[in-house]
């Protein structure tokens, strides 16, 4: 079964649909003791039944146990786990009138970063999922080509990428990652940045005619914010129906001077403020931006690719579109 199998009839969330919440945790990262009085506590708070266990797994990151949530009456399921965890979910979910709500435990949590949502406060996080309100967002589908001429096809909520990202997060050392979190990147970021090889591709924007490019990096976005108060992509917003595509060119030191200036200088700090938004540049030779709802793209050979910050092993082409306003999230009400 995959996600398409579940449908919007599958869940029903009229008013008369009884309130049941599930949660999906990944064991290596949630003190199911600790969290399970906390559960207790906001359940018991907003009137709701008794809430549903769903264990993940190395085999069944998230999608197994949040089908069966669906199938056993959940209208809400509480994700706890990292990025990887809150993807493989959001796969299963997106689609159906189950809502998802999270609760962070990991390096990134790039999405309840660009929402906002606290990053470790248990108790805030449950008040919010039982408590909060609804908020649609948007989800990004990829088809990803194998060298072998096999298709998989998987969703990402935060970002896709080839290149340096994508080879970052392959040479994490994920035992290293687990005890010193963002430092790990930054050890194989070091690993990797004295590789200068380039992406070779071919790629098609919304249906227009086929374009040929080099770049060092290309990521698809569907929000932007990254942890350390990055910017990558200012404008992106995670309901408005469209990805943004951010390709990287540097040559040379000169290339990198003027991707860190319109990252941190101008994303960062500028697009903080109306007036500093007047003064923002636009695309530099290093950094271009495009805006997008479907991106097909084939490479000259074999390249790493992740999604959402996990390594994805390697494409030889893939094809990414949104989904547009299909997962509902429980985020905070509007007088919190």
């Amino acid at each position: 079964m995959t996600s398409t199998d579940l449908n919007r009839d599958d869940v029903t969330g009229d008013a008369t649909t009884p309130k049941l919440a599930a949660i999906v945790y990944n064991p290596v990262k949630v003190d199911i003791d600790d969290l399970r009085d906390s559960v207790e506590a906001e359940q018991t708070a907003a009137g709701w039944p008794e809430t549903l266990w769903f264990e993940t797994s190395a085999e069944d990151p998230g999608q197994g146990p949040a089908r069966k949530a669906i199938a056993a009456g959940a209208t809400l399921i509480i994700v706890a786990g990292g990025d990887g965890t809150v993807r493989a979910v959001a796969e299963a979910v997106h689609g159906t009138d189950c809502a998802l709500a999270l609760l962070p435990s990991g390096t990134g949590n790039l999405l309840a970063r660009n929402l906002q949502l606290p990053l470790d406060d248990t108790r805030q996080a449950l008040h919010i999922a039982f408590a909060g309100q609804d908020k649609v967002i948007d989800v990004c589908m990829i088809d990803i080509e194998r060298a072998d001429r096999s298709v998989d096809r998987h969703a990402y909520l935060v970002m896709a990428g080839l290149g340096l990202d994508a080879k970052m997060l392959a040479n994490t050392d994920d035992a290293l990652k687990a005890k010193a979190g963002w430092l790990a990147y930054v050890k194989a970021l070091i690993a990797v940045g004295k590789d200068d090889s380039e992406l070779r591709f071919r790629y098609r924007l919304n249906g227009q005619p086929e374009k040929s490019l080099r770049a060092h990096t290309i990521m698809i976005g569907n929000c932007g914010s990254l942890p350390a108060s990055i910017e990558l992509i200012p404008d992106a917003a995670l309901d408005d129906g469209a990805f943004d595509v951010v390709v990287l060119k540097p040559e040379g030191l000169g290339g990198w001077v003027q991707i860190v200036s319109k990252v941190i200088w101008e994303n960062g700090v500028l697009s903080r403020t109306k007036f500093g938004r007047k003064l923002r540049t636009g695309d530099v030779d290093a950094l271009n931006y495009a805006t997008g709802t479907e991106l097909v793209l084939r490479l000259h050979g074999s390249e790493e690719i992740e999604l959402d910050g996990d390594g994805f092993g390697t494409a030889v082409a893939l094809k990414t579109w949104m989904d547009a306003g299909s997962l509902t999230l429980r985020v905070p009400t509007d007088d919190e």
